[in-house]
């Protein structure tokens, strides 16, 4: 019998999180919209990825985005076009192409960090400082959460 009221309890609790992740489009919808129209979602999160991994082949980009190679050459050509990101030979395979963050690339995530951060700031002002700690942890922790998730059905 108690194994069935455990299961009730977390059907119930996964059930009341599942219809709160709905908050996450929301709040995605809200950061794009300050995002500068040059600079759309997909460009950024190019920008970022590189940023934060260094110099990738385009493969390397569509799976850390997790999707199709053709969606991510659209959102890379896009930065190329603008200079952010330059295409250069891959030493390991001269045939293969390495995309490589440029300044221009640097400078246009400063902007998007302000423009995030300064957007979040406004947002959550009213929040406490250990709620938005809070809330960084616990984003992080279902990040990683969802990685290892994937890694598991890999």
């Amino acid at each position: 019998m108690d194994s069935m009221v455990g299961s009730v309890d977390r059907g119930n609790r996964y059930e009341n999180l599942a219809r709160q992740m709905s908050a996450i489009g929301a709040v995605k919808r809200g950061l794009g919209r300050v995002l500068p129209a040059e600079c759309p979602s997909g460009s950024a999160i190019v920008l970022a990825l590189l940023n934060h991994h260094g110099d990738m082949r385009m493969g390397r980009v569509s799976e850390l985005m997790a999707v199709d190679m053709s969606v991510s050459s659209r959102h890379v050509a896009h930065t190329v076009d603008r200079g952010w990101v330059e295409r250069l030979p891959d030493p390991a395979d001269r045939r293969s192409r390495i995309l490589h963050l440029t300044r221009a690339g640097e400078d246009m995530l400063a902007v998007l960090d302000r423009r995030l951060t300064d957007m979040l700031a406004r947002t959550l002002a009213e929040w406490s400082d250990d709620d938005v700690e809070l809330l960084t942890t616990l984003l992080a922790r279902l990040r990683d959460s969802f990685g290892d998730c994937r890694a598991h059905h890999a």
